[in-house]
């Protein structure tokens, strides 16, 4: 059995099914509602460790009465809780999401984790005890700055889940072995995919991806360019498939190469979408 490490956010997601999001002023009676902790690392855990692995996330709680909501579903889901600021009172943040019924696409609301940052002092270096590969999320650059030194001395892989471009991130780029981003991440004057892959690049990181949707990985390997295909589904619902692709990504890249190990990700992430909610595809497989 391989051991994670996922740092970063965790949110309690309010997932809604509706046929439309809201107008302005409007109010919309949803057709069917679930609750479940989220955030691109909670989520990345729960999927590594519902492929067999041991699920370590790391990231801010505290003692607020929604912590304990979320501590509690990622124990359901066998995801170890190392809590970096316990005496924390403030509520994590909560994310509220409407999915849109037709179409699967989602519109989410969430202050992320920009009101609960922790300095690296937090970080005890006997978490990346017997740790076989690390993901940074970006939702706390001063301890994953720390994580990411911790792990390179420790010849530890990290991955780079890129949702987003986020300050600071360059100070962890040189520590990455794989960064796997979507298509909404930009490094600064960085617009089109050559122009992302050229900056992380030039940063030290051998392998590189790009998701797109539905539409094919690009991908930037030991200087080879390529793409994976996507399975294409009908999608029910879209929340939180970048993070599952997350999770199986980094199941199968202890075991895999990298473009395999995209190909059976993209798999599992496309089945996640056919059913709403981000739990539902693991009751069903």
């Amino acid at each position: 059995m391989k051991t994670g490490l996922f740092l970063g956010l965790a949110t309690l997601d309010l997932i809604y099914l509706a046929e439309q999001p809201p107008g302005e002023n409007q109010k919309v009676v949803a057709n069917d509602c679930t609750i479940a902790a989220g955030g691109p690392a909670a989520n990345a855990a729960v999927t590594f460790g519902y492929l067999g692995n041991a699920a370590i996330w790391a990231g801010v709680l505290g003692t607020h009465a929604i912590a304990q909501l979320i501590k509690t579903d990622l124990n359901q889901y066998n995801v170890r809780v190392v809590d970096l600021a316990p005496g924390r009172r403030n509520s994590p943040p909560v994310s509220s999401i409407i999915v849109t019924e037709k179409t699967g696409d989602r519109a989410v609301i969430s202050i992320n984790a920009t009101k609960s940052q922790v300095d690296s002092q937090t970080i005890n270096p006997e978490i990346l005890t017997a740790v076989d590969l690390v993901l940074i999320d970006g939702h706390q650059i001063p301890a994953s700055t720390e994580i990411a030194q911790l792990a390179k001395s420790k010849n530890i892989p990290i991955v780079l889940d890129g949702g987003s471009w986020k300050p600071g991130l360059d100070q962890i780029l040189p520590f990455i072995e794989w960064a796997v981003c979507s298509d909404n991440f930009h490094p600064p004057n960085c617009e089109k995919s050559q122009e992302v892959f050229a900056y992380l690049s030039a940063a030290g990181i051998p392998n590189i991806a790009i998701t797109r949707g539905e539409k094919p990985i690009l991908y930037l390997s030991n200087g080879k360019y390529g793409n994976v295909e996507i399975p294409q589904i009908q999608a029910a619902d879209t929340l939180g498939a970048g993070d599952i692709f997350h999770g199986a990504f980094c199941h199968y890249i202890l075991k895999n190469n990298f473009t395999d190990s995209l190909t059976e990700a993209a798999k599992i992430a496309s089945y996640s979408c056919k059913l709403f909610g981000t739990r539902a595809w693991m009751n069903n497989s």
